[in-house]
This record gives structure tokens, C-alpha cells and sequence, in this order.
């Protein structure tokens, strides 16, 4: 098969979910004899327009792009739809709501399956403006009208897209990256004042959707004897509230802010933390508690549904969404009872071994592009209101 993706910011990735998605499944893709052109953003991998480059098989070609946010991906997911055109591709598969705007651009103009995978609602987001939120939506309802085929990373989005629209879709969950060596004698960990098995971990990018200030708080609330929190990921859309964040930790020295942290530097800190801790509001599938469960880490979220879906009531501890308190009391009780923790840890560990993996992902993807070459049956076009 011959496979175009739009909507990924580029190859190798650096930051976000999908460009690790993308990385893990393309060349496993390639591996199997098929062809795959990633249309990316030239802001994102630092080339030339149309540039041309080999990552692990996969053809990235960087196309046109702006660093104003929102219309850097637009841009290229539109620029990527009308090269796609000019090439005989069985599959253009675009990735997020956002770049599924143009899923009529490709639909129309070639005889391609369109294939769209959502791993969330990112009008959602609270780092888009009115008018990126309405642009956002509208690629959600003409993902609906246009594509051939839905794939949703959680049950929640599956609801989610039957309920709204009475559109099917297809579950196919992420897997979580597998973790390379790391220094066993945590230098690194060390050297930022911390203690293996003495901390806490937010691993994510700083937005307000993710809530690492409703963590901050409790932490700063609870205070607890002998423990650290550690913040690691990346600056965001959303600069005012990762300043005020930083702002308020500057003056804790219980408080670590890593910055945005990769390879070994990541999995050490990782692999140290005594607890993850996942307070969003809003989420896909998180690979960031998908790669902490699979290293057995004990895990504390929110209850919202992705999260329940993962850890359920036996594989961690969920606390409500936004509360506060609910937060403090589970922070407290997780850290008073390791030993119910570190058996919660190992069913996690256990649940993502046996559901989790990117051989399975990409088998699953592949199945369905070929159900879709072969099928001559359009899928129905729900009437949108």
C-alpha cells in the first residue's frame, strides 16, 4: 500500500503524541513492504520547503508552514491534502480534529481511502482561541461527513462520536514507547536533589487542561514529610499559565521543575518516581501513564474516562476531576499505603503488557486500510446539523 499522513508536525519527534505515534507505527509500516510520505511542517523539522528526508523508511516531506499557532497546522494539513492529490495514494490518513478539515479536499480529488484517527477533542483545549475552537470543531464534523474510516484511541471517544453524530468508529488504542537504558545509579535524579521512590511525577506538557497547578497545590497543601515534586514537559501555547505556575514554585525546594525532559534523562526520572500523578481535565489515551504503568510505577489521576478505562479500581487511584480535596486525600493515602500501591503497580504493569502494544496497533491499522481498499461500499455520510 501506498500511504499519505497529514496532520503530524514532523520526523523524529521531539514533542507531542502523535509524533510519537507516528514514529512508532510508519516504520513498522515500511518494515511490512509498504510506502508511507509524512507531510510535515517545516517549522517543526527545521528544512526546506518541500525538503525531503529518510526517517527509519518513512518519507517526510516538509511542506510550507507559519509559527503562528493554529495556522501552522492548517497551512500544512491543507498544503498536504493537495499534494496528496497529485500522487496515487490507497490511504491519506490524517491525524487530528484540526487537519481533518481537509478531509473533503482529499475524499474528492482522488480515489484514496481517507482515514482519520482522533486522539481527542482538541477544541476542548483551553490554549485555543473562539475562533480556532469553531475551526477545530468544523474538522471534527467534516472528519464525520468525509471519512471512509474513524479510528479513536479510548471507549470515551467512541461514545463520544456514536452519541454526538450516530457515527461508528474503530477503538484502536495507543501502547506506550519502550524504554531504553537508563543510569542505574540515578546521577542525574541525584544532581536535581531527589531520592528514588520519594517523589511525585507530573510528566506533561505545562497547560491548564492538564491541571499540574491543581497539583502543585495539593502538594504545597499536604506537604508531605520526606517528598519532592517533580514537574517535567514542555512550555506550551499557554506562556501566561506556565509563568504563573513557575512563578509560585520558584521559592519551594520541594517543588523540581525539569523542563521537558528525553531519552535516558526521561526514563531515569521515570523509573525513580515513587508516584505518577495525571490531574487532567481533559485526555486521549495518555501515553505518559501508559509508559508509567508498563515501568510499574503506582499511579494517582483523575477521574475522567480515559483514566478510568486505564487504571480502573484495581491498577491505581483516582480522585474527582478538579477537586481539590479529593486530590489531597488521595495523595495522602497513596503515599501512607506502598504496599497496596506497588500491587496496584503490578496489574497496571500487567493490563498494558497483555493490551498494549504498537505490533498490535499497527496490525489493527493495516487490517483496516485493507477492509477499506477492498470494500467498495462508501461508509454512510451522517446529516450534520
Amino acid at each position: 500500500m501506498k500511504i499519505a499522513v497529514i496532520g503530524a508536525k514532523g520526523l523524529p519527534p521531539k514533542q507531542g503524541g502523535i509524533e510519537h505515534y507516528c514514529a512508532e507505527m510508519y516504520p513498522r509500516m515500511v518494515s511490512q513492504g509498504h510506502t508511507v510520505d509524512l507531510f510535515a511542517r517545516s517549522s517543526y523539522t527545521q528544512g526546506s520547503w518541500l525538503n525531503q528526508c529518510n526517517f527509519q523508511g518513512v518519507r517526510v516531506i516538509s511542506l510550507p508552514s507559519l509559527q503562528i499557532r493554529g495556522a501552522d497546522a492548517l497551512i500544512s494539513s491543507a498544503l498536504g491534502a493537495i499534494a496528496s492529490a497529485g500522487n496515487k495514494y490507497d490511504i491519506i490518513h490524517f491525524h487530528a480534529l484540526g487537519p481533518s478539515l481537509f478531509t473533503g479536499l482529499a475524499k474528492f480529488t482522488t480515489p484514496a481511502k481517507v482515514v482519520v484517527t482522533c486522539q481527542g477533542l482538541d477544541w476542548q483545549r483551553a490554549k485555543w482561541g473562539s475562533f480556532s475552537t469553531r475551526l477545530i470543531h468544523a474538522g471534527e464534523k467534516a472528519a464525520v461527513r468525509f471519512a471512509h474510516s474513524i479510528i479513536v484511541v479510548s471507549d470515551a471517544l467512541k461514545f463520544y462520536f456514536l452519541q454526538t453524530y450516530g457515527r461508528d468508529t474503530v477503538y484502536i488504542p495507543n501502547a506506550p514507547a519502550s524504554y531504553g537504558k537508563s543510569d542505574p545509579n540515578f546521577s542525574y535524579g541525584t544532581g536535581l536533589g531527589l531520592e528514588r521512590g520519594r517523589y511525585l511525577l507530573f510528566l506533561g506538557r505545562l497547560v491548564p487542561e492538564k491541571r499540574p497547578d491543581l497539583l502543585v497545590e495539593a502538594f504545597s497543601t499536604l506537604k508531605p514529610q520526606g517528598w519532592k515534586l517533580v514537574l517535567a514537559g514542555g512550555i506550551s501555547d499557554t506562556k501566561s499559565f506556565t509563568t504563573k505556575l513557575l512563578e509560585k514554585i520558584a521559592n519551594d525546594c520541594n517543588i523540581v521543575f525539569a523542563g521537558e525532559l528525553r531519552g535516558a534523562r526521561l526514563w531515569e526520572i521515570v523509573r525513580g518516581a515513587g508516584l505518577f500523578v495525571l490531574p487532567s481535565d481533559l485526555e486521549g489515551l495518555p501515553l505518559a501513564m501508559l509508559e508509567a504503568m508498563q515501568e510499574g510505577i503506582p499511579v494517582l489521576a483523575s477521574d475522567i474516562p480515559p483514566h478510568e478505562q486505564l487504571i480502573g479500581k484495581e491498577r491505581g487511584i483516582l480522585f474527582e476531576t478538579g477537586n481539590l480535596n479529593s486530590c489531597i486525600r488521595s495523595l495522602d493515602w497513596a503515599i501512607h499505603h506502598p504496599t497496596e500501591m506497588t500491587a496496584m503497580a503490578k496489574n497496571a504493569q500487567r493490563h498494558v503488557q497483555l493490551n498494549y502494544s504498537w505490533e498490535r496497533i499497527t496490525s489493527e491499522t493495516l487490517k483496516l486500510y485493507t477492509n477499506l481498499l477492498n470494500s467498495p461500499e462508501l461508509v454512510d455520510i451522517p446529516q450534520l446539523t
